[in-house]
């Protein structure tokens, strides 16, 4: 059974889904690729406590990786991607055609671009550290203001 909670964070309210004790979903506010709401299940704000307390960690500057347990759904290239992006460190990026060579599909750039824009848990899973060639802030499901907002946030 799923619920979900709202927090407020510097870029705008995030949306945690639970299911069963372990993170579901973290979305940002108007995002795009967002599921229907009513998969969220009942709002309940006592869910997720480690969750909420890494993200406030997170946003002070203290936490550089979040452990929390995840339940993301997603096909197995998705998964491959999502685990891909997890060993991009705190503070750096990666390109887009580095992230398909680590999961081992160098020509499928613009799968994995997909891949990482429908990632179900932002910030956990750091697909805001994914660049473009040359380092360019490009594709961001919560938009690029936020994108440069996280890797500034990031850099210190």
């Amino acid at each position: 059974m799923r619920s979900h909670t709202v927090v407020d964070s510097p870029v705008g309210p995030l949306t945690l889904v639970d299911e069963g004790g372990a993170l579901a979903g973290l979305y940002m506010h108007e995002q795009r690729h967002l599921p229907d709401r009513s998969t969220f299940g009942a709002r309940d704000d006592g869910v997720l406590p480690d969750a909420r307390a890494q993200l406030e960690a997170y946003f002070a500057g203290t936490l550089r990786t979040f452990d929390v347990p995840l339940a993301t759904a997603g096909t197995l290239f998705q998964q491959q991607v999502w685990a891909a992006l997890r060993d991009v460190p705190y503070g750096s990026t990666c390109t887009y055609g580095e992230l398909a060579v680590a999961v081992g599909r160098p020509s499928a750039v613009r799968a994995v671009g997909a891949a990482n824009g429908r990632n179900p848990v932002c910030l956990v899973v750091p697909c805001h550290r994914v660049v473009g060639a040359g380092g360019a802030l490009t594709g961001y499901a919560g938009g690029l203001e936020r994108k440069s907002f996280l890797l500034s946030l990031e850099a210190g």
